[in-house]
């Protein structure tokens, strides 16, 4: 489906209200296409993960206990997965139909079917289950432990645990490198990244980010072979070389900032913020340009991204009350 036929279809859903006139003020290049009422209440949302098969977009509503289903061709709501105490990090894994939710309420992993979106298993997880990462070749889970200081590793074909990986840190976002087949994981109080060997499930190597404080969102540009680290606690990013294993350089971003988005098409990077500053970025030949850097709306703190139709996804706690989806597009790449 064409963009402008999105466009189209999504403008039906428009919601005008203070979060519209925050949007409007913002200098960021963003055009505003729609605000997509949400299920459930005001509360807290997380993390996110588009299904490029499917175009579905999967978004963990942390406040209400659920997982929301999102169709992002027809615009709708698909359905929501409920009875996930807390739940914070969601990746979907198409190759296994199968969805992965971090429920920190319970300390545990939830396997959750993608046609009947049925929660078939549940596994413990450590203590404070956050970010997750399927290192497909595999066929594991890596679900990052925050308050364990450890990195737990699930069977995905058993729905068993295998083992336990001390980290020594509180362990932020996991990512898998699809490249060399390895697992990264952003740690606060080490300042750093950790890298693992599925194979082995060792740690083969521990990276310093300096000038980092508290990294915690992680993202994997696999194309050009970077890392980019959202630093918590001095709002800065950190973007870090996966070829040469060095730090490349640190960028501000907004205060306490939390998850990326990637536009692998466009090379755009979005690192939103829990303060509600949004960040993008264009990597261009081996560092960030700072396209913009500005307030876009309160508790803007989540962000995902199609690479195809470059439309940004920003689950926003409340908007005259209520929860919505705000789908905005670049303004300023000649998209229409």
């Amino acid at each position: 489906m064409k963009i402008r036929l999105l466009l189209v279809t999504a403008l039906l859903f428009v919601t005008f209200g203070p979060g519209c006139a925050e949007a409007q003020r913002s200098k960021l290049p963003l055009q505003l296409v729609a605000d997509v009422p949400l299920t459930g209440n005001a509360t807290r949302l997380d993390y996110q993960s588009p299904d490029a098969q499917t175009g579905r977009l999967y978004i963990a509503h942390l406040g209400d206990d659920m997982v929301t289903v999102f169709d992002t061709k027809t615009q709708k709501i698909v359905g929501d997965v409920k009875d996930l105490k807390r739940v914070h990090g969601v990746v979907a894994v198409p190759e296994l139909h199968r969805i992965y939710a971090s429920a920190t309420g319970t300390n545990e992993l939830a396997v959750i079917d993608d046609q009947t979106l049925q929660v078939i298993a549940r596994v413990p997880a450590g203590d404070y289950p956050d970010g997750i990462a399927y290192a497909s070749k595999e066929k594991k889970l890596y679900v990052s432990d925050l308050r364990g200081k450890s990195e737990t590793i699930i069977d995905a074909v058993t729905n068993k645990p295998v083992v336990t990986i001390a980290l020594n840190a509180p362990a932020g976002n996991t990512q898998y490198d699809a490249f060399t087949d390895h697992i990264f994981v952003a740690v606060h109080k080490l300042n750093a990244i950790i890298e693992i060997d599925p194979t082995s499930d060792r740690i083969v190597g521990t990276y310093p980010l300096a000038g980092c404080e508290d990294a915690h969102g992680l993202l994997i540009d696999g194309v050009n072979r970077f890392a980019f680290a959202a630093c918590e606690a001095n709002a800065k990013l950190a973007m870090f070389d996966l070829k040469t294993k060095k730090l490349v350089a640190i960028y501000p971003v907004g205060d306490d900032p939390d998850v990326l988005a990637f536009d692998s098409n466009f090379g755009r990077l979005y690192v939103s913020a829990e303060s509600g500053v949004l960040t993008i970025l264009d990597e261009k030949k081996g560092t960030l340009e700072t396209i913009g850097k500005d307030f876009y709306a309160t508790k803007a703190h989540t962000v995902a991204v199609d690479s195809a139709t470059h439309l940004v996804y920003l689950p926003l706690e409340s908007l005259n009350g209520k929860p919505v989806l705000r789908i905005v597009l670049p303004s300023d790449r000649g998209v229409q």
